[in-house]
């Protein structure tokens, strides 16, 4: 405590005595200043970014002043909201002391977790609760970040099918992905298969180059990619020659018995109601199936429902399946993503209450025009009730 006193104080004289100086804002009216232990030039140039543009990142998420000497950070601004950005700037430095390379993209997990969490400092009680948000993987340690993650893996290590329904980039595939190769290193499964339906986007397979392999390539190259960095791609290769792991679409499925596999079913929103029941009946036993997808990016054609919409209301309710609902919130790529989402779901949310409101116009004017319609009717053909109401109207 007396430290950071010390470098309080040594910081105000110095503005008193250099006014010019860029390091310190004459003009806070709060402000928290501490240090990082053990000073490390590396681990520092590490923290800040080049041109510090990882203390900056913060600085405007929080709308804070963030400045630094070697190992001295004052922060400027609200102090609750300055001592949530001091907790990860803590939090970063002691990631940097095991080697982790600070991102623009681990600096923005933490940054939502901080929002989820409404500033407060997040704490893990035991590390019985830290192994259960760890996926082990032979080349890296994926943690899941935030509630919804947490909870998506805690359903798939309880249920055997599971669903995880989202927007794009919650991470839904890839920590199923990441849960599947842990099982198998863990020798509970004996393959891993991925799959998905080749439903084209706008584009026809007839018009992609090369043979039917090299067609639905594409396709399934999000789950090579994710393999490939769990795994490495010699491994992931060797593993495919022995069908030990086998990527395939979702055609490919129907007449199989999926036993002691782990199976997922990735951008399950392309799929029809036949082709859902289909691959759900595929389950042996000792396996598992994890089923994800974004119900608002259906390609299907006009008029076919996704399979996914109606999977989700048949098997409400049943034991042994899991369901984790994705929030925009939780889209863990670049920021503009999740205000990407967010602005499509408030368009579309407009869209529908004008289409709702110009149909219900139509309807009543079409109400109105058939009301009018059948009054001159009755009056051409000189209906006797209506001569008898205009007798009545008469006297």
């Amino acid at each position: 405590m007396s430290e950071e006193l010390a470098v309080l104080n040594e910081e105000q004289n110095e503005q008193q005595t250099n006014a010019d100086s860029p390091a310190i804002s004459k003009s806070a009216k709060h402000g928290l200043t501490f240090r990082v232990e053990p000073e490390d030039v590396k681990r520092l140039a590490n923290l800040c970014g080049q041109l510090d543009c990882h203390i900056k990142q913060i600085a405007e998420h929080f709308k804070l002043k963030v400045y630094n000497r070697g190992a001295r950070f004052q922060i400027e601004g609200n102090l609750d909201k300055a001592q949530v950005a001091k907790d990860i700037l803590l939090r970063l430095y002691k990631e940097t002391h095991n080697g982790t390379q600070i991102t623009p993209d681990l600096i923005h997990l933490l940054l939502r977790e901080a929002k989820a969490n409404n500033g407060n400092k997040r704490k893990r009680n035991t590390s019985k609760a830290n192994d259960a948000d760890i996926i082990t993987t032979p080349r890296m340690v994926i943690q899941a970040r935030g509630d919804h993650q947490q909870g998506y893996l805690k359903t798939i290590r309880e249920n055997v099918i599971n669903f995880g329904v989202g927007p794009a980039g919650t991470g839904k595939t890839y920590l199923a992905v990441a849960c599947a190769v842990e099982a198998l290193m863990k020798d509970e499964v004996s393959r891993i298969l991925l799959v998905r339906p080749a439903v084209e986007a706008g584009e026809k397979l007839g018009f992609l180059p090369g043979d039917l392999s090299q067609k639905i390539d594409p396709y399934l190259r999000p789950l090579y990619d994710a393999l490939n960095d769990m795994m490495g791609s010699e491994q992931v290769e060797k593993l495919i020659e022995r069908n030990v792991i086998e990527v395939a679409p979702l055609a490919y499925m129907r007449g199989r018995t999926l036993s002691h596999s782990y199976v997922i079913l990735d951008e399950s929103q392309n799929t029809t109601r036949e082709q859902m029941k289909m691959f759900l009946t595929r389950i042996g036993f000792g396996s598992k199936a994890v089923v994800t997808g974004d119900i608002t990016q259906v390609d299907l054609p006009r008029g076919v429902q996704s399979g996914l919409r109606h999977v989700l209301d048949v098997l409400d309710g049943v034991d042994g399946i899991g369901l984790t609902r994705f929030a925009n919130s939780d889209v863990v790529r670049h920021p503009l993503v999740q205000k990407v989402v967010d602005a499509y779901d408030k368009f579309e949310s407009a869209e529908k209450k004008r289409k709702e409101a110009k149909h219900a116009e139509q309807k009543r004017i079409a109400l109105e025009q058939s009301a009018q319609l059948q009054a001159t009717h009755a009056i051409l053909t000189g209906s006797p009730e209506t001569e008898n109401q205009s007798d009545q109207n008469t006297k």
